[in-house]
């Protein structure tokens, strides 16, 4: 049964704020506008020892001046309606200083339809003397009115308490259904510029209009967590999709909400376990598609490139030879069509050469085009990650290439390679012993690393090699001091001078 508090209510009465309290930090975006969050924004919490999901919604309804557009008004709607459909309790937050306003009666009567049980909460008593204005709500007809100040984290503890009587027990699991932490579901990011399809993406991929999707950019502001579960061959494989806002130019970020939503795309890269780079088959290759990839890049992360909309891109290179081959008619026969994939494919590799590790995959959320193969790359990465070299094969795999190509300094020092071991899987991290670290140049690793996925694959994650001088010798006690461990040792002397006998003269 569902263990699930949803919190819903009208625009700005801080039920994102009261979300974050209760998860014990920041994940949805909190700010003054109104309609800032739009998508279900969900976390796993415990309070108490009771573990239980929280959802935040957007607001519903219109305010004067709210900057929206009707397409999203009506999205957020459908998602608070499928928070309302899967929660066993509701937060019905309400603005304990504005008091009773018309929306929230409209708000109660739908919630009341719902049968769901539904918990009144005043927010923004900040102190007590706001508790005795609680009395005015109880004309939307519900049991119980809570006061509390989500900013200041007063009265949630009778709040959590009727609530958590409320919701079914929890099942009960023994110990071989518990899942040990290497079970734990994989966190995929997906990344992109605004309008390359992320979030259709996510919808495709789970099933089912869980994320907002327009075509208007920024839509997506929050990062939205999406749990999922799939069933392969019998085995349950659990993922959480990160749904992130679009990352476009710092100089083009206008307001502190696009501010927000873009550091916590950039948070979503460092906290996955692999990334997902959205990019958008239409439009190709942009400047901010390579900044993008630095990022990855610079986090470390492993990463799969899915290039949206490929539909679109195929009528777009058809329609070109169709164009070209009713030319050619009147002079000589056309050559055959060129094949779309290896066209782009080799166009991604040469802009994105800094991610050539990563796997390629052409699809389409509308169409459904190589859907499948999205997980399929997420599982041969994982795997990739995953794995660990023997340190015996692995010094041989370097012995051999060193041979093979010597290392030498700007300087002309030879550098020695002594012997290397694996020390990390995310990302895969090699520490290499060697007599000058300072002389261990970019375009060595390079070649170190070229050599070790020739090996090893590690296809889809960054390789990191850390050259470490090799600790000095310590020299013996004798040679340090001079002295055997308890015996004195006689100072050396100086060789006698020879005595001449003066001359005779």
């Amino acid at each position: 049964m569902s263990q699930t508090i949803a919190i819903v209510g009208r625009p700005n009465v801080g039920k994102s704020a009261l979300f974050n309290r209760l998860a014990g930090r920041r994940i949805a975006i909190v700010h003054d506008q109104p309609g800032v969050t739009r998508d279900r924004v969900s976390a796993e919490v415990e309070w108490r020892g009771r573990p239980f999901t929280l959802i935040d919604t957007g607001g519903i309804g219109l305010r004067p001046g709210e900057k929206t557009h009707d397409i999203l008004v009506a999205a957020t709607r459908q998602q608070v309606e499928l928070a309302v459909q899967s929660a066993a309790v509701i937060f019905f937050v309400v603005d304990i200083r504005e008091g009773l306003v018309p929306l929230d009666e409209e708000l109660a009567e739908w919630l009341r339809a719902s049968g769901k049980p539904v918990l009144v909460v005043a927010n923004k008593a900040d102190t007590p003397e706001w508790d005795a204005q609680t009395v005015e709500f109880a004309k939307l007809g519900f049991d119980r009115v809570f006061a509390v100040s989500a900013e200041h984290g007063r009265g949630l503890e009778p709040l959590m308490r009727t609530a958590l009587a409320l919701l079914p027990p929890p099942p009960a699991t023994g110990p071989e259904e518990q899942s040990p932490e290497t079970d734990a579901p994989l966190k995929l990011a997906i990344v992109g510029r605004p309008n390359v399809g992320k979030s259709s993406l996510v919808n495709a991929l789970i099933g089912s209009a869980r994320v907002i999707v327009s075509p208007i950019p920024g839509t997506t502001r929050d990062a939205v967590d999406v749990p999922f579960e799939i069933d392969v061959e019998g085995r349950k494989e659990r993922y959480v999709l990160i749904d992130t806002a679009g990352l476009r130019k710092r100089r083009k970020i206008h307001d502190d909400i696009e501010f927000y939503s873009v550091t916590r795309a950039e948070g979503s890269i460092r906290r996955a376990d692999i990334v997902l780079f959205v990019l958008d088959a239409e439009a190709g290759i942009l400047e901010q598609d390579k900044k993008i990839g630095g990022l990855i890049v610079e986090a470390g992360k492993p990463c799969v490139l899915l290039v949206n909309k490929w539909d679109l891109f195929q009528e777009i290179v058809q329609k070109e030879w169709e164009k070209k081959r009713a030319a050619a008619r009147t002079r000589h026969q056309p050559e055959p069509p060129p094949d779309p994939l290896q066209i782009f494919g080799s166009w991604v590799r040469e802009k994105l050469f800094f991610l050539d590790y990563a796997p390629v995959i052409f699809t389409s959320a509308v169409t459904g085009f190589q859907l499948d193969r999205v997980l399929e790359a997420v599982r041969y990465v994982s795997a990739q990650m995953r794995q660990t070299v023997p340190t015996a094969l692995l010094n041989r795999t370097l012995h051999d290439a060193v041979e093979r190509h010597p290392p030498v300094s700007k300087e002309g020092h030879r550098i020695k390679f002594f012997y290397a071991t694996q020390i990390s899987h995310t990302p895969p991290t090699f520490l290499m012993f060697v007599n000058r670290d300072e002389d261990f140049s970019e375009p060595y690793k390079k070649y170190l690393v070229g050599e070790l996925r020739k090996a090893f694959g590690f296809e889809g994650c960054p390789i990191v090699l850390i050259p470490k001088p090799r600790p000095q010798t310590v020299p013996p006690i004798r040679t340090r001091t001079g002295k055997a461990a308890g015996k004195h040792v006689k100072e050396p002397q100086s060789p006698p001078r020879s005595r001449r006998k003066p001359s005779s003269r």
